[in-house]
């Protein structure tokens, strides 16, 4: 089996927020060809993984509906941990992510974005 996820480490999670610490390991299998002498976590996965967990944790409705807002500002690499963030407005059927490591003292912002959710059928 192809593993797709990273290694979670731990969660925080509430009604509508979850904080998850994971390690992101280097044979997920994403990393293959993206990019052979420069591996890193496509932005593709990454909105996935946010959807994925928003499901499990959050119990968001599962189908994307689109984007509104999306920024990658640093590469996730392989090996490395990582937090994501999530916060679900179910009023406005939204989801907020945002995904952030530890450089000593200093929190590096990967990426963040705001997708749209809904229900299959709609």
């Amino acid at each position: 089996m192809d593993k797709r996820k990273p290694t979670l480490v731990q969660s925080k999670v509430d009604t509508s927020h979850a904080i998850l610490q994971f390690n992101v390991d280097s044979d997920i299998l994403d990393f293959q060809g993206h990019f052979s002498q420069f591996p890193l976590l496509p932005g593709v996965t990454q909105i996935d993984w946010a959807l994925h967990y928003a499901i499990k944790y959050l119990n968001t409705p599962p189908a994307f509906k689109g984007m509104e807002v999306i920024k990658f500002q640093e590469p996730i690499l392989p090996g490395s941990t990582a937090f994501l963030e999530l916060n679900w407005d179910s009023e406005k059927q939204k989801l907020a992510f945002k995904y952030t490591s530890l450089d000593g003292e200093r929190i590096v912002v990967h990426s963040s974005g705001k997708m749209k959710l809904g229900a299959v059928s709609e």
